[in-house]
């Protein structure tokens, strides 16, 4: 059994799923969405922080996948979403995970078996391989995406050759040394 965290980051709102995964079953653990306000960026930052880790801390998922960055309207939009992406990928990997990357478009072909497929039929598939009945909100729904994206590509090779990732524990952040 594993449990896996799917983060679909954004400045304003970053989804997180969690799936536990057991052979080829997926069971949904939890859901839902850090809401980070209109604030400065720097605080809007420090809550998705805070938010994940106490997501990572209540859960403890063994492996962490995540969206990769693509381009958006505006540069200073890509801007933040990477700011987002690289404090989520930060949290997850100060808590030790193995951190895997998927495109869009893989993660929609892993589901819904197109690349092109639009929200609601990702969410309709999130739905239908979780059992769930209740609405799911937006990012939330991309997050479990992201999960079941990683445990079919964990179990695919095929699907994994569409995943770059990183290890958590192979890394260890040492501390500047004070002027």
């Amino acid at each position: 059994m594993t449990i896996i965290l799917g983060i679909d980051p954004g400045s304003r709102v970053t989804g997180y799923g969690l799936v536990r995964v057991t052979g080829n079953r997926q069971q949904h653990v939890a859901s839902g969405s850090i809401r980070t306000g209109s604030g400065e960026l720097p605080a809007r930052l420090e809550r998705i922080h805070a938010g994940l880790a106490a997501v990572i801390a209540e859960h403890a998922p063994a492996q962490c996948a995540i969206e990769k960055v693509f381009v958006h309207r505006s540069n200073e939009s890509a801007l933040k979403l990477g700011h987002a992406r690289g404090v989520a990928l930060l949290t997850a990997v100060l808590a030790g995970l193995d951190v895997a990357e998927y495109g869009a478009t893989t993660i929609k072909q892993a589901l819904v078996g197109t690349g092109r497929a639009d929200k609601d039929q990702v969410t309709h598939m999130v739905k239908a391989l979780l059992g769930l009945h209740e609405k799911l909100e937006p990012d939330a729904a991309d997050a479990l995406a992201i999960a079941i994206c990683h445990a079919h590509s964990s179990a695919s090779p095929l699907l994994a050759a569409g995943a770059r990732r990183s290890r958590g524990r192979s890394r260890r952040l040492r501390a500047l040394p004070e002027k």
